[in-house]
């Protein structure tokens, strides 16, 4: 036998064991690990979230605004009113806007897009955004302060807004269809 032969065999015969070496069986997690884990990315989550609110706070001291905060975490400041009925799920919106970050990087705009189409309760924007369109009437203009869990969350947009960023809205209905 050839020294090529051998050397092919030993291949073949350590191939298996090296594979089976780095294949461990899928082990179940307990019952405590699970626990454990959960507890951890909770607390995790607080200081996150607790951390975007003072950012948040600070950002509003410092431009002076006087905003209102919903339920969800929604930051909101009404500029103008508008008029007619106050927008509802179902309606498609159409809104110039100008979306940038805390730090005042500019992302998006439809000075260079062109305005933004939504129709309410479909999805297909921030889910903050949606719930500040539902504040508003046609006409109206408004600023919106969106924390991550209500805007791109921890993967951002894979474009211009970042992983965990706090996004301002700066929004004008133009136009109302049912």
């Amino acid at each position: 036998m050839t020294m090529r032969n051998k050397c092919s065999i030993a291949i073949l015969v350590a191939l298996p064991i090296l594979f089976g070496a780095c294949h461990k069986r899928d082990k179940k997690v307990s019952d405590e690990e699970y626990r454990k884990t959960r507890e951890a990315l909770v607390g995790a989550n607080r200081i996150l979230v607790k951390k975007d609110m003072e950012k948040i706070n600070a950002y509003i001291r410092r431009h002076n605004w006087d905003m209102q905060q919903t339920a969800s975490g929604l930051w909101y400041m009404i500029v103008e009113k508008g008029y007619g009925e106050p927008i509802k799920t179902g309606e498609i919106v159409t809104l110039n806007y100008r979306v940038e970050l805390l730090d005042g990087s500019l992302c998006y705009s439809s000075d260079s897009l062109g305005p933004k189409r939504c129709r309410t309760g479909q999805g297909g924007v921030e889910s903050g955004l949606e719930e500040g369109l539902l504040l508003l009437k046609n006409g109206s203009k408004a600023r919106f302060i969106i924390p991550p869990h209500l805007a791109h969350g921890l993967t951002g947009d894979g474009n211009h807004i970042p992983a965990r960023a706090v996004i301002v809205y700066e929004v004008e209905v133009i136009g109302l269809e049912n």
